[in-house]
């Protein structure tokens, strides 16, 4: 059985990511396996899969900033905003001549920075419930509500036209909860010839990138685990504990640094001296907590539940 940390998968399309989980627990020997940020089965990249106690890393991982390389299909919109719903009525050739590189350079300036965004119908988000998707499926009229996101970089990497669409490469670094599907859809409706997403591939979760990540293919699980004492420190600040301050923080009990600087409130990795990863702690001043515990995951049973 493969022991607690991080994999790091370069997904492939046409599976979701429930897919992906089920091949890694496979691979791993263990059912406690869990991801974080859902990919579209569409969709390919980078999927930041949990194992063992380290699914409890997930939670911090899921709200980091995300990049992603698409291409956006001017020309017509899709009932779920990407090449996998039904095209609407398409946009004329002279609708299309009259879409200038000024005017593909001015829309996409307008979907970034801090904007509102309404997330495709057909998202994950849960309406009273229920997924929004399973919503549609029912044949229920969805209206999801505008959220704010952020859009640090929107970059235009490559046009092309061709016979009744425009194909737009574009790279795009954003918050947690940006959908790129509806950056599709809002760029083709203020140009006013409509817009859907034809490919998608995440590159890159917080400090973690695709050129890193292994296929599904012939995984070798235990090579391609991140230990949670790295995952963690990649993610946070690093806190080398003493013996006894390892034990109190095991136990649940707070530890004070005399010589602690620095703000607090953000999770620090706390690591005991035999390089293990205790926990994530947090700050008050000079006094830490425990936010999340890290047991060894050498008793973990394959037949345990899964997160």
């Amino acid at each position: 059985m493969t022991g607690s940390g991080l994999i790091l998968i370069d997904k492939p399309d046409g599976m979701t990511s429930h897919d992906v989980v089920a091949r890694v627990r496979k691979a791993a020997g263990t059912r406690k396996v869990g991801h974080a940020g859902t990919l579209d089965p569409m969709a390919t990249g980078l999927l930041i899969v949990g194992v063992n106690s380290s699914t409890r890393l997930l939670t911090y991982i899921v709200g980091a900033d995300k990049e992603y390389l698409a291409t956006i299909r001017l020309g017509a919109a899709s009932t779920t905003d990407d090449a996998e719903g039904e095209l609407l009525p398409p946009a004329t050739t002279e609708e299309l001549d009259a879409v200038s590189g000024e005017a593909i350079a001015t829309g996409i300036l307008a979907l970034t920075g801090e904007i509102e965004q309404v997330p495709s119908s057909v998202s994950a988000i849960k309406v009273d419930g229920k997924r929004a998707y399973a919503r549609v499926r029912a044949g229920e009229q969805v209206e999801l509500k505008a959220r704010a996101v952020t859009v640090a970089e929107f970059e235009l990497l490559e046009t092309r036209r061709g016979e009744g669409f425009i194909d737009l490469d574009v790279r795009v670094v954003c918050s947690s909860g940006t959908y790129i599907r509806s950056l599709a859809r809002d760029l083709g409706a203020a140009l006013d010839v409509g817009g859907h997403l034809t490919a998608l591939r995440r590159t890159r979760i917080g400090a973690f990138s695709v050129q890193d990540a292994h296929e599904l293919a012939g995984l070798d699980a235990r090579a391609a685990l991140i230990p949670a004492v790295e995952a963690a420190t990649r993610l946070f600040e690093r806190l080398d504990l003493t013996e006894q301050q390892a034990i109190d923080l095991t136990h649940g009990r707070r530890i004070h640094l005399a010589d602690r600087e620095g703000p607090g409130g953000e999770p620090v990795a706390a690591v005991a001296p035999s390089g293990a990863l205790v926990g994530l702690v947090e700050f008050r001043g000079k006094e830490a907590r425990t936010l999340v515990n890290f047991p060894t995951d050498e008793a973990v049973a394959p037949s345990e539940g899964s997160a």
